[in-house]
């Protein structure tokens, strides 16, 4: 459906793409995945990307960038170009 004619908010949109959550998490662990689990996560990266839209914002940028992301203290940075 198209952006504009879809029924559902921005809020309600599902943001990962269900084929490839669900083929991941069955290649990586033989367990199924539930359509809860999918509308938590959408809901993890609508968080993700407001945080991150703040923080270019406030860093002056119309540009939200990997380093916006906010990254648990053991995860390795992103690879700089």
């Amino acid at each position: 459906m198209d952006e504009n004619t879809s029924s559902e908010t921005p809020e309600q949109d599902t943001l990962v793409v269900a084929s490839k959550v669900k083929k991941y998490i069955r290649e990586k662990s033989g367990m199924n995945t539930s359509a809860s689990l999918l509308d938590a996560l959408s809901e993890q990266v609508r968080t993700l990307c407001e945080q991150a839209a703040l923080r270019a914002k406030a860093d002056g940028r119309k540009t939200v960038m990997d380093r916006d992301l906010v990254r648990p203290p053991d995860a390795p940075a992103a690879p700089t170009p």
